[in-house]
């Protein structure tokens, strides 16, 4: 299923139970972030062995999947309302990054790239 399709029964889910009313842009905004905090909830005091072990065990492994659906559910909402391809502007914003990061210089690095100064860090 694309990312058109997907959109489609979230719509369709979201219209059936009169939801839409709910839905304005700064609230989906919000709750994005709402679930993004969820997510980021089942890393706290995690090692990273800790989070590997998550991902091997079934029931923390359906609470990881879970959230990371709540946030792709709002993030089409998002760019449904906003009137955004996500696909496009996936696309988009990777040659932004490409010319923003390019292998000869990032390969390997996790510095950031300093905008006005035009180098990383």
């Amino acid at each position: 299923m694309d990312l058109s399709a997907l959109t489609a029964k979230v719509l369709e889910f979201r219209d059936q139970r009169n939801w839409a009313q709910f839905h304005s842009l700064r609230n989906l905004i919000v709750s994005l972030n709402l679930e993004a905090g969820e997510l980021l909830e089942l890393t706290q005091w995690k090692s990273d062995a800790d989070m590997a072990a998550l991902v091997a065990s079934g029931d923390a492994h359906e609470a990881l999947r879970d959230e990371c659906a709540d946030v792709l559910i709002y993030l089409l909402l998002i760019a449904e309302q906003a009137g955004i391809d996500l696909e496009d502007a996936a696309h988009a914003k990777l040659i932004k990054n490409a010319a923003k990061y390019p292998v000869e210089s990032s390969y390997g690095s996790s510095r950031k790239y300093l905008a006005e100064a035009g180098k990383q860090r």
